[in-house]
């Protein structure tokens, strides 16, 4: 899947951080061939509404799976003759166009939304259903129907990412997306553990159970079925569970959980791989590379680099 995201000067960084970073969870979690760029109307950088300084990629030719115009405080100064003309060159170019935020705006004044259902920041949608009567203004918090979608605020854009990417990449890749993201904090005196969150609508009482379970046995895992019996559950019954709310098994969970941890670790940190091994539940640096590479297809430790040196 290849996106791209448009954005214009007060763009949120909120609402941009929703909308890409599960597509990079999903990317991270061995979906190479999904890729982004970050656009600009003119080429220049552009600042959020809270300073932040965004360079965009060089523009690259070729179509788009998804085209994502990221816009807020300005929207009205942003429907000029180039920003209008960009939305439209790149609309050509783009299999699915969404409105996030008040980028919503830009594609009605851009004469994309005439006849369509959309939705719009919760603060503009007074104003944006008396300037633009032809568009069928929706009150959910996003709105996924034929080729033009859109989101208002940053929980329908992070909404609306999960629901595509279960679409697209299965119910366990966004599962496992929003379990990254959605989260509270609850840490040892280690530092290592935290505490899965998934939203209520997504995960049931009993599930957060388990995966609490799992989160703790990370560095000391015990088989599924001792796993269920201290849950309170049947092995059976905790198939069905996991099925039925994450979308894979229990043990293919616990898995994710521990290889995800063991990335981390990788990233974040000088270990050597046979400690991140230990600390995840490996009983070798090889076992961990075994499995890391049959789930990610690729080492754990991308171009050999091994332990970085200090400084």
């Amino acid at each position: 899947m290849r996106a791209a995201f448009l954005l214009f000067e007060g763009f949120s960084n909120m609402v941009l951080s929703c909308l890409l970073e599960p597509l990079r969870a999903v990317r991270d979690q061995g979906q190479e061939n999904l890729c982004w760029l970050v656009l600009t109307a003119d080429g220049s950088p552009v600042r959020s509404s809270s300073g932040l300084l965004v360079a965009p990629d060089v523009a690259a030719g070729g179509t788009f799976d998804l085209l994502i115009v990221v816009s807020g405080y300005g929207f009205r100064e942003h429907c000029n003759a180039s920003g209008m003309h960009r939305i439209s060159a790149l609309s050509r170019q783009s299999r699915v166009i969404v409105g996030a935020d008040t980028g919503t705006w830009l594609l009605a004044a851009a004469g994309l939304l005439s006849g369509h259902c959309a939705t719009i920041h919760w603060s503009v949608v007074p104003e944006f259903a008396e300037a633009f009567p032809d568009v069928h203004v929706d009150p959910r918090p996003f709105v996924r129907k034929g080729r033009f979608w859109s989101c208002g605020d940053a929980s329908g854009a992070l909404s609306l990412i999960l629901d595509l990417i279960e679409e697209r990449f299965g119910k366990g890749s966004a599962f496992l997306a929003s379990s990254m993201f959605l989260h509270e904090g609850d840490r040892s005196v280690a530092g290592l553990r935290t505490r899965t969150i998934l939203p209520i609508a997504k995960a049931s009482a009993r599930l957060h159970q388990v995966t609490d379970l799992m989160v703790d046995m990370i560095e000391t895992p015990v088989p599924i079925a001792q796993m269920a019996a201290q849950s309170g559950l049947s092995l059976s019954s905790m198939e069905r569970l996991f099925r039925t709310e994450a979308g894979m098994s229990p043990g293919r969970y616990f898995q994710m959980l521990r290889l995800t941890r063991a990335r981390d670790l990788a990233r974040s940190t000088d270990l050597e791989v046979q400690t991140i091994a230990l600390r995840c539940g490996y009983a070798n640096a090889s076992a961990l590379g075994r499995a890391y590479k049959s789930a990610f297809g690729g080492p754990l430790r991308p171009f050999g680099r091994g332990r970085r040196k200090k400084t």
